[in-house]
């Protein structure tokens, strides 16, 4: 059994084994003579340096490594925070709400405020209080425009493009707006801007191009130029290697008082294009179905677009802005449709008139060679006429051009991502045509609204002042049947004195009711001149500058008017048939003149109505309310009856509807 002390000696022989070269001796190692407690502690020392030289040598490869990181990787460029400037563009903000209001009423009728004008005219408002005292509340008059009562098309929120289930996305920026107005001097320049517009869609992608005629009397003399045109374009875009092949599809549709379709199915066969062209119909009923033949156009051709992934554009070529009743029930749908199926809507379309929805072509009968004016759609450029429809006595019959297009044209374009192309060219058949041209600039600030309907309606109807107007509108809307016979007289009267007379009273009696009736609107307009300088509108603070001149120069003429038929009916004029011995003079016709009877007593308002005027003029220059102001400057404040001939023929003549 080995000892205790012979083991400590293994165990110290073992240690000293392990110890760190360069020690005394060669082979064997001296004996360490240092106690066992002094060597824990010598060990314990040995140790702790070194771990802390393994820490430091850690730490610093550790620093070494992460500024040599710091160095080699690219570190994000500093952000240099500056002023942001907002890009606004030059367009009204677009309203979003699409759901069309059919819920209004009528004006009943032309209310007057005397118990006189009451037992004369029988026009007592019955109404709630309106803007005027006296008469009914501020209401729609379907007969300015309208929706037909029933149930009408699904309409929907088309505030964004919808491109749910089986639509297809195509690159075109969500929510692009159109151009609103492309002013081009003739066909040609609009086919060629469509031509370039087709062929940036073919860059993307194939299309397909509805091209959608109006089928009305009114288009006959364009249809041959633009058959031409149209046969150009697809010259010009064979040439393109884009449109090789089937990449570009066509279908042709039009539309009447009915709606057809051309094309069975979108073809590439330039001569099939040329054919279906061809066979577009003269519809002679008069109407134009625009609006619901451009939804159905579009809903009929969408899957052959769909299952092609083609683009889908249209081109709607009219003169018109097609019936009123279908407009209010289908506009809106179709835009829903348009804008589902990612359809661009171009359209080659005509001015509208001035606050006015028609215009008069004339037309004279091959045979009689008796003229005819004739009543198309044409306007106006707004949701809701902005304007008088009478001109003091009768209803309108100018052509004033209002320097943008038709609201459902352009709305359909503007909302679609398209172009309202307007073809300014002279229409020689225009009746009273004005060819004069706005600049762009001076019309930029009196853009019309193109939002929906019903938001228009509802911010009209939150300012007294906007609501005032239009309840002027309507009680002086002479296409309402009710309301015509108090706010319109007669302009033509019978040659024969008896009848003559006759006449005369009743249409004093009218004459004084609607004299009545301009004071009336005259004091509510005054009142509101507070409020017309707190518009931010310039198109509402020039329709109330323009409306309240018009009230009172109308006020005058009117006076005038029945001052006159009280002065012809004691000395009437002799008659000495201008027109010659085959033409002898049948009846009598009011004109406006310069020459006034009715001297102080209508002295201060002639020059009031004149100041007005002038101002309209000067402070909306180069705007069609200035254009109008002149206008009615140069018609006179004074009357006078001329002798006319009426041509017995013209009763048996059949007049086509345009």
């Amino acid at each position: 059994m080995s000892q205790p002390g012979s083991q400590a000696a293994a165990t110290a022989s073992a240690t000293t084994l392990k110890s760190p070269k360069g020690s005394s001796g060669a082979g064997t190692q001296p004996q360490d003579s240092t106690a066992p407690g002094q060597r824990r502690n010598i060990i314990s020392r040995s140790q702790l340096q070194v771990a802390l030289a393994a820490w430091t040598s850690l730490i610093v490869h550790a620093v070494l490594i992460i500024v040599l990181g710091l160095y080699l990787i690219d570190l994000p460029m500093k952000i240099d925070f500056k002023d942001l400037t907002a890009i606004i563009p030059d367009r009204p903000d677009e309203l979003l709400n699409e759901v069309l209001d059919t819920t209004v009423t009528a004006t009943e009728h032309l209310a007057l405020t005397s118990s006189s004008a009451a037992s004369v005219s029988g026009a007592v408002g019955t109404g709630g209080e309106g803007a005027i005292v006296g008469t009914s509340a501020p209401s729609y008059d379907k007969s300015v425009g309208s929706a037909p009562e029933g149930p009408s098309m699904p309409i929907g929120d088309i505030g964004d493009f919808s491109s749910g289930g089986h639509h297809f996305a195509l690159d075109v920026p969500d929510g692009t707006l159109g151009e609103p107005s492309a002013v081009v001097d003739n066909y040609q320049q609009a086919m060629d801007r469509i031509t370039q517009e087709i062929l940036n869609m073919l860059a993307k992608n194939k299309v397909l191009v509805i091209w959608c005629f109006d089928e009305s009397e009114s288009m006959k003399d364009d249809q041959k130029e633009i058959r031409d045109r149209i046969d150009k374009v697809y010259v010009e875009l064979g040439l393109a290697e884009s449109a090789q092949g089937d990449a570009l599809l066509t279908a042709v549709t039009s539309y009447g008082e009915g709606f057809h379709v051309h094309t069975t199915k979108p073809t590439s066969d330039i001569e099939r294009i040329r054919e279906a062209i061809s066979s577009v119909p003269v519809d002679e009923s008069g109407k134009e179905i625009m609006s619901m033949a451009v939804g159905t156009s579009i809903a009929n051709f969408h899957k052959y677009a769909s299952a092609g992934r083609r683009q889908l554009a249209m081109v709607l070529v009219t003169d018109e802005s097609g019936d009123e009743s279908d407009n209010y029930e289908h506009l809106e749908a179709a835009i829903r449709e348009a804008r589902d199926s990612r359809c661009v809507i171009y359209t080659l379309g005509r001015e509208a008139v001035f606050g006015y929805p028609y215009v008069f072509m004339n037309w004279v009968d091959p045979k009689t060679e008796i003229n005819f004016w004739l009543q198309i759609d044409r306007g106006p450029e707004t949701p809701f006429p902005e304007q008088l429809q009478i001109d003091g006595f009768t209803r309108r019959w100018d052509a004033h051009p209002s320097g943008f297009g038709p609201y459902e044209q352009v709305r359909m374009a503007r909302q679609t991502g398209g172009v309202f192309f307007m073809l300014p060219s002279p229409e020689v058949h225009l009746v009273a045509r004005d060819d004069r041209k706005y600049e762009i600039e001076a019309m930029r600030p009196y853009l019309p609204d193109l939002g929906p309907r019903l938001n228009y309606a509802r911010e009209r109807d939150e300012s007294e002042l906007r609501t005032t107007l239009w309840k002027i509108i309507t009680d002086l809307n002479p296409y309402n049947p009710k309301a015509s016979p108090y706010c319109t007289v007669q302009v033509t009267f019978p040659i024969a004195p008896q009848e003559f007379v006759k006449a005369a009273l009743a249409n004093q009696k009218t004459a004084l009711g609607m004299l009545q009736y301009y004071e009336q609107a005259e004091r509510a307009l005054e009142k509101l001149k507070p409020l017309r300088n707190r518009e931010y509108t310039p198109r509402w603070r020039a329709n109330y500058d323009l409306m309240y001149a018009q009230i009172i120069t109308y006020k005058v003429r009117i006076y005038e008017y029945g001052a006159y038929l009280e002065a012809f009916m004691k000395q009437p004029k002799l008659i000495k048939n201008p027109l010659g011995a085959t033409k002898k003079t049948t009846h009598w016709d009011i004109r406006t003149r310069a020459e006034t009877m009715t001297g102080d007593k209508t002295k201060d308002y002639v020059v009031m109505a004149k100041k007005m005027l002038e101002d309209v003029i000067k402070e909306h220059a180069g705007t069609p309310w200035a254009a109008r102001a002149q206008w009615e400057l140069a018609r006179g404040f004074g009357v006078e009856l001329i002798e006319a001939f009426y041509d017995p023929r013209r009763g048996i003549v059949k007049v086509p509807k345009l």
